[in-house]
């Protein structure tokens, strides 16, 4: 195998993220239920016999030591692997929106990458790889959507209903560590129990980093009144900016006709039944 094209890498939504607690090191600690969109970057791959790792950025820019790069070397480092790759990235997910794009693409290059070298690793293995890189990159390794608890690395599989989701993101984005350093951010949530979610599973909870986020960014107040403005109750995912809300079957026509900026991006998106690449790893099953 010489190549690998048109490898997507799905977007997340979060839909309740709950900080109950932080550790001693700084770390918080959370809980969520991580959910799985179609709304994909795309990945292409060409093996490289010289050992280097190279990016083609085709479409927006990247950073020049972006997480794909680091998740290729860090396989590299952990296998001993001679081989090197061409990666060529076509970018669809928003930067900065809480939806997991840098994480994804980290975790499709693993799974990749360890197909492309013929590695053999299992989805265990590339997760541990992947938790150096981000917390989220094991959630998208593991290939389904998860109930999500400690500082991210604890995860339960969970069944999701099929259902549509408008999602809108404005051009301003939030820097992560701006809202997890708020003096003002909720800390002490109450832990919920899964139980107490799979009764409501699309009005459960709230995210607790929305209103800090509202504060230093403007923008997801008016993404959340644009969906209201269509009789949708929003919330933001993860850490922002973009905010989504389910859109029920009698509304999707009304929906279809959002309106908004056009620097913004608004997407109707469903959740994936599993990630398109499980199965990718040699004992997945």
């Amino acid at each position: 195998m010489r190549a690998l094209h048109d490898v997507p890498a799905p977007a997340k939504l979060n839909l309740f993220l709950h900080i109950t607690g932080r550790r001693s090191d700084g770390y918080h600690l959370l809980q969520s239920a991580f959910m799985l969109i179609d709304w994909c970057d795309t990945l292409h791959f060409e093996r490289r016999t010289d050992g280097a790792v190279s990016r083609e950025d085709l479409g927006a820019a990247l950073p020049p030591d972006d997480l794909i790069t680091r998740a290729a070397r860090a396989l590299q480092a952990a296998t001993g692997c001679t081989l090197g790759a061409h990666i060529g990235v076509l970018k669809s997910i928003p930067a900065q929106a809480g939806m997991g794009g840098g994480s994804s693409d980290a975790a499709s290059a693993l799974l990749a990458l360890n197909r492309l070298w013929s590695l053999g690793l299992s989805a265990a293995e590339l997760a541990h790889i992947g938790l150096t890189l981000g917390a989220d990159v094991p959630f998208f390794i593991h290939g389904g959507h998860a109930w999500v608890e400690g500082i991210g690395e604890r995860l339960t599989p969970l069944t999701l209903p099929k259902a549509r989701f408008v999602v809108a993101k404005p051009p301003q984005g939030i820097e992560t560590a701006a809202i997890f350093t708020a003096p003002d951010l909720k800390r002490d949530s109450e832990p919920a129990i899964l139980s107490g979610f799979a009764a409501d599973m699309y009005g459960f909870g709230r995210n607790d980093l929305q209103p800090v986020a509202e504060r230093l960014c403007p923008q997801v107040s008016q993404g959340l009144e644009l969906l209201a403005r269509h009789g949708l109750v929003g919330r933001m995912t993860g850490s922002g900016s973009a905010v989504f809300a389910r859109v029920p079957e009698a509304a999707a026509a009304q929906v279809a006709g959002i309106t908004a900026p056009s620097d913004w991006q608004v997407r109707v998106c469903g959740n994936l039944e599993h990630h398109p690449l499980l199965g990718w790893t040699s004992k997945d099953g």
